[in-house]
């Protein structure tokens, strides 16, 4: 099966040790990262989709970032 996750933080550091574990851990980039200002919070956004093929079946109880 494909898992798939969207990875999200403020652009910072953390961001970028957050997409570089896991692809560490297996998953792949999945299109373009996106970057964006948030109002509410004042400060820079980023995302990074990825994916990853696993064994087994699809649970939504499935704990996305532990696979």
């Amino acid at each position: 099966m494909k898992l798939y996750r969207f990875l999200s933080a403020d652009d910072t550091s953390g961001f970028c040790h957050k997409v570089t574990e896991a692809l560490n851990k297996g998953w792949a980039l999945h299109g373009d990262p996106t970057y964006a200002y948030d109002h509410a919070n004042g400060v820079m956004r980023c995302g990074q989709a990825v994916v990853k093929e696993v064994e087994g079946t699809y649970s939504p109880d499935m704990k996305l970032g532990e696979q």
